[in-house]
């Protein structure tokens, strides 16, 4: 029982000492949506999916992530991610269920060390007809992050998180 607890705190302690020590991964603070995406223009420009992301993964994996302007750094670990799609009709709840998938690949320096396909599915929860397509997408993305800062704990290449798995 004690080495447990010990190999525990000495799993802990290395941990946030590697994060205290600047080696959080680097994610853009905009990620963009993939050349190929088929989203409405209006989604495009009024849900700020683009920014949402990286902003609820910053805050879920807390110290672990660093948001950075312009281009990542081809050292130290950076997470790509783009938004490959967000199916999101007008109308809020009262035009079906949205989902959205994001794309991500994790690199040291050149090596690729682990790669996702996250996707997540939202029908708009409690008072959905009181929401929008925007809020309710903007669950999506919420919920992705999260499923994201889960995956940089210990990071697998092919994962599928939240509903795509």
């Amino acid at each position: 029982m004690k080495i447990g607890l010990m190999a525990a705190l000495a799993a802990l302690l290395a941990w946030s000492g590697a994060t205290l020590a600047g080696d959080a991964v680097q994610v853009k603070k905009v990620i963009a949506f993939a050349e190929t995406a088929q989203v409405r223009k209006a989604v495009v420009d009024e849900c700020e999916l683009q920014n949402k992301v990286p902003a609820f993964l910053a805050k879920f994996a807390r110290k672990s992530v660093s948001l950075v302007d312009g281009d990542l750094s081809a050292t130290g670990r950076r997470l790509e991610m783009e938004i490959v799609s967000a199916n999101a009709s007008g109308g809020g709840a009262w035009s079906g269920a949205k989902s959205m998938t994001v794309e991500g690949k994790l690199y040291e320096g050149d090596t690729l060390i682990g790669d996702f396909v996250a996707t997540r599915y939202s029908t708009g929860g409690v008072f959905a007809g009181f929401k929008g397509t925007c809020s309710i997408v903007g669950r999506c993305a919420k919920s992705i992050a999260k499923d994201i800062s889960e995956w940089l704990q210990n990071p697998t290449k092919g994962a599928y998180l939240g509903d795509a798995n």
